[in-house]
């Protein structure tokens, strides 16, 4: 039964990504920048201000070694200007003297945003049930709940944070799953990242909070390159949500991050993003280039890894949540949805890997497309030679509004061994005029015809989103469709 509080979060999160949306407000706070452009006394000039460790220096320069060798890839169902990755402004952050500790100490200004965003700062109830990272441009700027988690051995704090006070874990698992040089955009965020969170979960915990980061790209000249790291030790168990935004400007503005989930032994993590960076507006100008690698590693035997993504924002969208399962009985699942309207181009999917014995792996893909936007969705399953009596299933469906949308689909199945079971489906639709005159038959309005459609053909992945997004997510798409059919 779901109590008030959860109904009051619901109320809560919907306000919390479709406010800026609707009036892409942008607030004017002083920033402090380091030069534009990317070499190594930048990258110099970022580490000595985080005050790093030696070894993450190195990190960095070996990145940016390698980065300087790799081309830009071009294979994405993608077109879209060459960024000058020389006129970007890598570390762009408010004028606060440290990382508060509480919200009386926030810069009035930011905390003026966080509550027009909704974004739920206050530790004074926990009606929310909710720890909350925020992510402000360049840097994390609060922390909710630290100490409460902390009475049961979790770590939960930003990236620099952990990097300062938990070096050796961090040392110990970044860059084990997404190595420095997997790919263009990974090599550039390991190079030049700023924050993000980090969250340990001890053996045999079992969070009491979700946990959550809320990200925001607020100054026009800049980018974010945020890194994300999560360990769920053995028999533990954590919920993840994110949250993303940015103001409404007539320039594009880069995101490349890299996100690493790391399970033991029966341990689980859920990750769950609602993604809502600016899109640009109907003529296709401004909007976020959205450049992103996310990867789990199954670690330990019947350990599980959930993504659930709901995609509506960005400009380009390139990203591809995926699982390595690598000790037996692991699972890994991918739920998503990705809408795209006006000139939106969107190439998502998933990787599933299956090295171990017994895995399973589930993927349940729905693609929209409207207006004049291209939509693709490009997965893949390679089960190895020696992941026996592996089980897998991919169902990747496409609907299309109008008739100028595109939609494609890419599946790749690597199969190296008979002693598996495979299945992949995939369904390309239109809603027509046939449908939408039955609903005005029976008095039901075109826009509430056309709601009705989308939450049934996304009823799947909906079913798999937490409480906390799962109103937000149905209101955003519907949002996002507004004058899209008629």
């Amino acid at each position: 039964m779901i109590n008030k509080s959860k109904k009051n979060l619901n109320k809560n999160i919907t306000s919390l990504l479709n406010k800026d949306y609707q009036y892409g407000f942008s607030t004017k706070i002083e920033h402090e920048v380091i030069d534009k452009g990317i070499n190594t006394e930048t990258i110099l000039l970022l580490s000595n201000k985080k005050k790093e460790p030696f070894y993450l220096l190195e990190f960095r320069l070996e990145a940016y070694q390698q980065w300087k060798k790799m081309k830009e890839p071009v294979w994405a169902n993608l077109k879209f200007p060459e960024i000058d990755y020389q006129d970007i402004v890598y570390y762009s952050a408010p004028k606060i003297q440290e990382k508060v500790r509480n919200i009386n100490e926030i810069n009035p200004e930011l905390l003026l945003t966080f509550k027009k965003l909704g974004v739920p700062l206050s530790e004074q109830k926990r009606v929310n049930n909710l720890a909350v990272d925020v992510v402000f441009d360049s840097i994390s700027v609060i922390t909710t709940f630290q100490q409460e988690l902390k009475k049961y051995g979790i770590i939960f704090c930003s990236i620099s944070e952990a990097i300062s006070s938990f070096s050796k874990i961090v040392q110990k698992f970044l860059g084990t799953i997404v190595p420095i040089g997997d790919n263009y955009f990974s090599a550039l965020n390991s190079c030049i990242f700023t924050d993000g969170s980090f969250c340990f979960i001890p053996e045999n915990v079992k969070c009491p909070l979700d946990i959550s980061t809320y990200f925001r790209i607020n100054d026009k000249k800049s980018g974010q390159f945020e890194r994300t790291l999560i360990i769920a030790n053995k028999n533990s168990s954590v919920n993840y949500l994110e949250g993303c935004t940015a103001p409404q400007y007539d320039v594009n503005q880069l995101h490349a991050a890299i996100v690493e989930l790391i399970t033991l032994e029966n341990a689980i993590i859920k990750y769950s993003t609602i993604q809502n960076w600016y899109s640009g507006n109907k003529f296709g100008i401004g909007g976020i280039y959205n450049f992103v690698t996310k990867r789990g590693l199954c670690l330990g035997e019947r350990s599980q890894i959930s993504w659930t993504q709901v995609e509506t924002g960005s400009s380009i969208t390139w990203k591809y949540p995926s699982c390595v399962l690598l000790a037996n009985y692991t699972q890994g699942e991918f739920y998503s949805i990705a809408l795209t309207d006006y000139y939106q181009q969107s190439d998502t999917g998933t990787k599933m890997y299956h090295i171990g014995k017994k895995s399973k792996s589930r993927i349940i893909a729905k693609g929209i497309s409207a207006g004049k936007s291209k939509n693709s969705y490009r997965g893949l399953t390679n089960i190895s030679k020696k992941a026996f009596n592996t089980r897998s299933y991919s169902q990747c469906d496409s609907l299309l509004i109008g008739n100028s949308s595109n939609a494609n689909t890419f599946p790749s199945l690597i199969i190296q061994n008979s002693l598996i079971k495979i299945e992949h489906e995939a369904i390309t639709s239109q809603i027509g005029e046939e449908q939408i005159f039955y609903f005005l038959q029976r008095g039901i309005c075109l826009e509430k015809a056309i709601e009705i459609m989308i939450n049934g053909f996304c009823q799947e992945v909906f079913r798999m989103l937490p409480l906390e997004f799962l109103a937000e997510a149905d209101k955003l798409l519907n949002l996002k469709l507004e004058g899209s059919v008629g």
